[in-house]
């Protein structure tokens, strides 16, 4: 039987990861799988004019953004279907009204799996009185909300978020997303990493640590197998997020420290105070952390977190590079077990790999 272009690109992804990591005795691998299409809650497009014509457009990867490398978007398989059902009909919306469609330059879409939009409109011009009024009629006309964005110019007409709600364990969890914060884009995958993070946690109890919470995707379910959890960020656009979220869940466990993973670093091991921890009330001595959870950046983490990382029993990371996520695990493993290990296919039909790994201390 032959398989799938999307079976056989994901045993492929596997396939890597179990080489990369085969040095390090790693246990078998778990390998959650998406949806083939559809499966993207995010999307952003250039606005292509040619004469009168105007069209959604991307570009060929590695070439330079132009006539030649131009690829026209009508519609875009990966993204949602709510995603795909909005763009034709704000396209020609739009291009019947000349305030809307002149010098119009990229568009940027926000769904959740309950159809909620926030469309981003880009545009090389000053946006006046007569722009906002033409897209409240559209906004208003589509049920969905708009923000306009030109140089030195944000205008939110409506509001500048989406509230997206995922179910984990039997639980619904609310999520306040805004524009131009980070959020996991495929959802389905992030539903199945919650869920495995989760079975990870269960048993650990205790204190939770976490670096690099975003908005709290993790923070959220993951609180529930904890005692209390100290989560931090340094994204103010984040924070702001997490502490909505915290609140609309009823999540009263939780505390967010607004520092780095670095300042964090400091601030755990004595070498500095932060007067942000002393406004927020927050004592580290407080806490009795048996877990750390970690979701850095593709740079992964810095040589200083790792010695922070060392000390704690348990180690849930979420990884979206395997080669940094191999290099740390190089260090991690002399003092861990490796116990579990995932692959989360939050990007089908790239390169990108999503990870999971679950490191115990040894005795």
């Amino acid at each position: 039987m032959t398989l799938s272009a999307y079976r056989q690109q994901l045993n492929e992804k596997a396939e890597y990861l179990q080489t990369l990591f085969s040095p390090l005795n790693i246990p078998e691998l778990e390998i959650f799988e998406s949806p083939e299409k559809h499966y993207r809650m995010r999307a952003e497009f250039r606005v292509w004019h040619e004469g009168e014509e105007m069209f959604y457009a991307m570009f060929e990867r590695g070439k330079k953004a132009g006539g030649g490398a131009l690829v026209r978007c009508d519609q875009f398989e990966p993204a949602c279907a709510a995603i795909n059902d909005l763009m034709p009909k704000l396209m020609a919306a739009a291009d019947a009204v000349p305030v809307l469609k002149n010098r119009w330059f990229q568009v940027e879409f926000l769904a959740t799996l309950s159809s909620e939009m926030l469309v981003t409109m880009i545009y090389h011009k000053k946006l006046d009185e007569a722009w906002r009024q033409e897209a409240e009629k559209l906004q208003n006309a589509l049920g969905i909300a708009i923000i306009g964005r030109s140089k030195g110019q944000k205008i939110i007409l409506k509001q500048d978020y989406v509230t997206e709600t995922l179910e984990v364990g039997g639980k619904n969890f609310r999520y306040r997303q805004y524009e131009g914060g980070f959020t996991q884009p495929n959802a389905e995958i992030c539903r199945k990493m919650l869920a495995w993070a989760c079975s990870v946690a269960a048993p650990l109890n205790g204190d939770m640590l976490e670096l690099y919470c975003g908005n709290g995707n993790f923070t959220l379910p993951l609180a529930r197998c904890f005692d209390k959890v100290l989560a931090t960020e340094v994204s103010k656009t984040s924070v702001q997020a997490a502490l909505w979220n915290i609140e609309a869940n009823g999540s009263d466990n939780v505390n967010i420290a607004r520092l780095s993973a670095e300042e964090f670093t400091e601030a755990y091991g004595g070498v500095r105070t932060f007067r942000r921890l002393q406004e927020q009330g927050i004592v580290l001595a407080d806490y009795r952390f048996s877990t750390i959870f970690v979701d850095p950046p593709r740079a992964g983490i810095d040589d200083e977190t790792l010695k922070l990382v060392r000390q704690f029993d348990n180690v849930i990371y979420i990884s979206c590079n395997p080669e940094t996520l191999r290099s740390n695990l190089d260090v991690l493993s002399e003092t861990h077990h490796i116990r579990r290990m995932a692959l989360f296919d939050q990007f089908p039909f790239t390169h990108h790999i999503e990870s999971g790994v679950w490191l115990e201390k040894k005795a």
